[in-house]
């Protein structure tokens, strides 16, 4: 995935420099209502994951950082849910069920947006040209990381970036 830079209209991918000119702000949200946000997104970097639970969640990734992402409201209908190293943050609406974004473990410094849950989107027409074989999860992050050049910071933890967006949320 991309990571965008502050203060810079550029991202980095695969070591080369491309535009930020797609870069979109977009509001999405859980079925209930309960959980709104807004994102800067392009949705041209649409991607998938192989791994259980983005499988059986259905979500299509759309990265954002973090300081492009507010949580506009939802903060107490909030359940985060992990598994394993408990890096990744699976968060979901409490009442609804559904996923509207959530703290990815290969890049937990970062947010991912279930591309799903924006307004106005044609979810039958999303075709994501990114894919990251979480079933090989290991394989796949060292692959991404030599691709891009861009390893998470190492003191990122999932639980740390959601705080922080939780810390900003209003009640």
């Amino acid at each position: 995935m991309l990571a965008l830079r502050p203060g810079d209209n550029a991202v980095q991918t695969a070591g080369r420099q491309e535009e930020a000119d797609m870069l979109e702000t977009r509001e999405g949200g859980c079925h209930c209502g309960r959980v709104r946000f807004r994102a800067k997104v392009d949705l041209d970097l649409l991607s998938h994951c192989s791994c259980s639970v983005c499988t059986k969640k259905g979500i299509l990734h759309l990265g954002t950082d973090p300081n492009t992402f507010q949580l506009l409201r939802g903060k107490s209908a909030l359940t985060a849910y992990t598994f394993g190293t408990g890096v990744a943050q699976h968060t979901f609406c409490s009442h609804c069920g559904m996923h509207a974004f959530y703290i990815p473990r290969s890049q937990p410094h970062r947010i991912s947006v279930n591309a799903r849950c924006l307004d106005d989107i044609d979810g039958p027409s999303l075709k994501p040209k990114r894919f990251f074989d979480g079933r090989h999860w290991e394989d796949a992050q060292r692959r991404r990381i030599a691709e891009s050049g861009e390893a998470p910071p190492t003191d990122a933890h999932g639980a740390k970036t959601l705080q922080a967006i939780l810390d900003r949320a209003p009640e």
